[in-house]
């Protein structure tokens, strides 16, 4: 699978602080708390060994250099992460979140850092179906999905029939519960964007693949307390990690040559 949507021309150093962060605002070492979930590779995930890593931390780390912020991360769960920040309990939320309208009236997004596209995890034998409109037809077949997240509703409305209590969605209260089900056969499907898709394959030894064509795009974004004065300078910097190939590296190094699992 071509990552297009994500990767551009990769930049594979990054050009010395002092000529990237001319013109952005000095916040003088403001604290920044962040909250995220620590389960979306390689977005946000933990290591072997435990340790906190993936594409969003590097580009969390160089924006906070570029903007002179220090970081203080937090732990929370998807569902509970989106009130959170809305309630004002941390200044910034991120794991891979769609820039979605429903959401914008909770919370304020900044500008995007990354476009994905919805696809189809199968296990590696699967050989009933091949693509969005054969798994609708049959009757017998089921997906996976989380409750909330964009998953679900590109299950309800790309590829069912917009009914969000339709039975053949089974419903799991986090993706790698879903993903498990789907490698021991209790679904026959499970769809994630191609941010993490890719990665869960690698990490599969082969029992998964990937089929079909791609479904709906879908841009991320952090997220702040609505009103945050925060989203005009995180909008500068993620402009200017676009500019200077910062994020194409960013993209490379995790869904290129990192390798799920080692």
């Amino acid at each position: 699978m071509k990552l297009t949507t994500v990767l551009g021309a990769a930049a594979l150093s990054f050009l010395p602080l002092a000529a990237l962060a001319e013109g952005l605002p000095d916040l003088g070492g403001k604290e920044v708390v962040v909250v995220t979930e620590n389960a979306y590779p390689p977005l946000q995930f933990l290591d072997k060994d435990g340790t906190p890593i993936g594409w969003e931390y590097d580009a969390m780390a160089e924006i906070a250099k570029r903007l002179n912020i220090t970081v203080k991360y937090e732990n929370t769960s998807w569902d509970a992460m989106i009130p959170a920040v809305a309630e004002g309990q941390y200044d910034l939320g991120m794991t891979g979140i769609t820039i979605k309208d429903d959401r914008k009236e909770k919370v304020d997004f900044s500008d995007p850092y990354m476009r994905s596209e919805m696809l189809m995890i199968v296990r590696s034998d699967e050989a009933r179906f091949t693509d969005a409109a054969s798994f609708a037809a049959d009757p017998k077949l089921l997906v996976s999905a989380q409750p909330g997240t964009s998953p679900f509703y590109a299950a309800v409305y790309e590829i069912l029939d917009g009914n969000e209590e339709n039975p053949r969605i089974i419903k799991f209260e986090t993706f790698g519960a879903g993903l498990e089900a789907l490698k021991t056969g209790d679904v026959d499907l499970t769809l994630s964007d191609s941010t993490a898709a890719n990665g869960y394959v690698a990490a599969s030894d082969g029992a998964l693949k990937i089929i079909g064509a791609p479904l709906a795009s879908e841009d991320f974004g952090f997220i702040f307390p609505k009103g945050s004065e925060l989203v005009a300078p995180f909008n500068a910097a993620i402009a200017e990690l676009k500019a200077d190939g910062t994020l194409d590296a960013l993209n490379q190094k995790w869904f290129v040559d990192y390798k799920m699992g080692e």
